[in-house]
């Protein structure tokens, strides 16, 4: 079983990486809020399936509707449309490349909004190296060599995925709802949401190029979000949340060698910054880890010396 999680951690990997070139390649037909409709509602479909035959939906659900909202809007409709406009405007392996940077922008959500820990000197230095390799990429300092908006789009799609955590953290994870459900409500309220708000006119137009439509309904929807979720659950069922949160070094790497292969140019910047950018990340979830483990040593502690002297009595040694 767990050789069959290291596929899905290894397909999971795969499909979000290849997200940003089927983005440009509908976006050739399409609006970017027609690719965005069409992929959450070709990627609930499965979500949905695999909550229901869990046994995961229920209408007492229904009453936290609010908060479903919320996450819809959060952690599907402005991420996704926040990065579909943002690899627009990018070449798709840069896109992919800044795609990493939302483990850093989960992790200042977090010290932002729920300020449960003080920020150590690792994290901070992981956030720092991981900024750094956003600075590069965008290159303030030098002529326009790409649309800075479009960076400007997928900073914001990260920051909105990372409150979405947060708000998860602090709102939804209480209410020890199935997984599966959650995120058959977010996604599926976010088509609606852009069933109702999108202009259709025109539509149909990604249906006349077969890789575009292809592209779009089996790796955006089908598979990019849809199987890339019960993948994920998969996942962290059988090799743990770290593994599957270490997935997110995968998709950039392979944006990158997709964008190689369409012909995309990359310089020194381009690789200096994937590897700033990775390097925060992972000496931000090494501190965090290490954090969380030793937190989690000192409480074990604490819980057996108070078992030890119920009466919490302390005892002075002298020599």
């Amino acid at each position: 079983m767990k050789k069959l999680a290291y596929l899905a951690f290894l397909f999971l990997g795969i499909v979000w990486g290849t997200n940003f070139i089927f983005v440009q390649w509908a976006a050739a037909y399409i609006t970017t809020g027609q690719i965005v409709l069409l992929r959450a509602l070709f990627g609930v479909v499965p979500v949905f399936l695999y909550a229901l035959l869990s046994g995961a939906l229920s209408f007492s659900h229904l009453r936290h509707l609010h908060h479903f909202v919320v996450m819809s809007l959060l952690a599907t409709t402005v991420y996704y449309l926040a990065f579909a406009r943002g690899t627009v405007l990018l070449p798709s392996s840069v896109a992919g490349m800044l795609s990493g940077a939302i483990a850093l922008f989960t992790f200042i959500s977090a010290w932002l909004f729920l300020r449960e820990e003080p920020l150590n000197r690792k994290q901070g230095l992981g956030v720092i190296i991981g900024f750094l390799g956003v600075l590069t990429i965008a290159r303030p300092w030098t002529a326009t060599i790409f649309d800075i908006s479009g960076v400007l789009y997928m900073i914001a799609g990260s920051f909105s995925v990372g409150v979405s955590f947060v708000y998860a953290k602090k709102f939804v994870a209480p209410l020890k709802l199935p997984t599966a459900a959650l995120t058959t409500y977010q996604i599926g309220i976010a088509a609606i949401t852009l069933a109702v708000l999108t202009d259709t006119a025109g539509i149909r137009a990604v249906f006349s190029d077969n890789r575009a439509w292809i592209g779009l309904v089996f790796g955006l929807g089908l598979c990019g979000t849809g199987l890339a979720y019960v993948a994920y659950y998969f996942i962290v069922e059988k090799l743990g949340a770290v593994t599957a949160a270490s997935v997110t070094y995968l998709p950039p790497l392979v944006a990158i060698m997709i964008g190689l292969l369409v012909g995309e140019q990359l310089d020194g910047f381009d690789i200096a910054a994937i590897v700033l950018i990775l390097t925060g990340v992972a000496v931000l979830q090494l501190a965090t880890l290490r954090h969380k483990t030793v937190a989690s040593r000192n409480k074990r502690d604490t819980v057996q010396v108070n078992i030890d002297d119920p009466k919490g009595k302390s005892c002075t040694a002298t020599g």
